[in-house]
C-alpha cells in the first residue's frame, strides 16, 4: 500500500531565542541553523521513516534541490517533486527557552504546483492507497477530488488552518487530523462535530483522541523533556498515517504516533530530528505496561 503525499517543501531557518518578540521588540538570536522542513516534507519523511511506501508530490526551484537530496537520503520517494522557477518554500522559525515556537512562512513554488500535474501522477495510484494532503499547498481540491475518484483514502492535516480550504474538501476526506484549537474552530463552523468518517484531535501534554461513529479512543501523551515542539504534530500525523497503512488498529497507530512526537520535541529541528522507527520501537517498549 502506498502514501502519496501532496505537501509542500520549505527550507526551516531557526532562530533560537530567550523568549518569543513581543511586537516592537528587538532580540538577538543565541543560535542559527538551516534545515529541511515543510508540514508536507515533515509527514513524507516521517512515514518514510515509519516504515511507509511514501511517494512525495510537490515542487521547489533550483534553489531548493539540496531539500529534495535530504528527502531521498530519508527513504522518501521524490519522483514527482518539480523544479519550477521562481523561489522555493521557507519558513522563519522562533524558538524559545521552553521549545515554543511562532513561524513565519513563504510559499514559494508549493503554491505553484499544477491541478494536473497532481491528476497524472495519481493516475498511478491503487483503490485502498492513502492520499495525504495539508493546507500549504496549491491543487488541494484537484488532489483530492482525483483521489476520491480513484478509490484512494484521503487523511488531511488542516493546518495551517484556513475554514474555507476546509469546507472545499471536507467532502472528500476520510480521516482529518486536527489540533484542540482547530477542532473547536470547526465545530463552532459547522455547529458541532465536523462531517468526516473519522477525525483524530492532538491535544499536546494530554495526548490525543480518535473519534469515529459517536465513539472516542483516547491515548494519553508520554512524559518527556520538551527542547523544541517544532514539527511534532507532522511527526505524529506520519507515524500514525504509517501505523494505519501497515494494519493497525486507531489505538495502536495512535501510541505508535505518540511516542514517535515524544521523541521529537526532545530534539531541536523539524525533518531532520524526526526519529526512526526503531528509536520509536524502543521507546514504546520501555514505557510502562498500560
Amino acid at each position: 500500500m502506498t502514501v502519496w503525499n501532496l505537501g509542500s517543501i520549505n527550507a526551516d531557518h531557526f532562530y533560537r531565542l530567550p523568549h518569543l518578540p513581543q511586537p516592537g521588540e528587538t532580540l538577538a538570536a543565541a543560535d542559527y541553523a538551516v534545515g529541511l522542513g515543510g508540514k508536507g516534507a515533515n509527514q513524507s519523511v516521517a512515514l518514510a521513516r515509519a516504515g511507509a511506501d511514501v511517494r512525495h508530490i510537490g515542487a521547489v526551484a533550483a534553489d531548493g534541490l539540496w531539500m529534495v537530496a535530504r528527502m531521498r537520503a530519508a527513504g522518501v520517494d521524490c519522483t514527482h517533486v518539480a523544479v519550477l522557477p521562481g523561489a522555493s518554500g521557507h519558513a522563519i522559525i522562533e524558538v524559545d527557552a521552553a521549545g515554543e515556537n511562532a513561524i513565519l512562512l513563504f510559499a514559494g513554488t508549493n503554491r505553484a504546483i499544477a491541478p494536473d500535474a497532481v491528476r497524472a501522477v495519481l493516475s498511478g495510484a491503487a483503490p485502498g492507497d492513502w492520499l495525504v494532503t495539508q493546507n500549504e499547498t496549491s491543487a488541494l481540491s484537484e488532489a483530492v477530488a482525483e483521489a476520491r475518484a480513484r478509490g484512494l483514502r484521503v487523511a488531511y492535516s488542516a493546518a495551517p488552518f484556513d475554514a474555507a480550504a476546509v469546507r472545499a474538501v471536507l467532502p472528500g476526506v476520510t480521516l482529518l487530523i486536527v489540533n484542540e484549537g482547530e477542532a473547536e474552530a470547526l465545530r463552532r463552523d459547522f455547529g458541532g462535530a465536523p462531517p468526516v468518517p473519522q477525525m483524530v484531535v492532538t491535544l499536546g501534554a494530554q495526548g490525543a483522541e480518535w473519534h469515529e461513529n459517536g465513539q472516542v479512543i483516547r491515548v494519553p501523551a508520554f512524559r518527556v523533556r520538551s527542547v523544541d515542539t517544532t514539527g511534532a504534530g507532522d511527526t505524529f500525523a506520519g507515524y500514525l498515517l504509517a501505523g494505519l497503512a501497515q494494519g493497525f488498529s486507531p489505538r495502536e497507530a495512535l501510541r505508535l504516533a505518540s511516542g514517535a512526537a515524544a521523541l521529537k520535541v526532545t530534539r531541536t529541528g523539524t525533518a531532520d530530528a524526526i526519529p526512526a522507527r526503531d528509536e520509536v520501537d524502543a521507546f514504546l517498549a520501555a514505557q510502562p505496561s498500560e
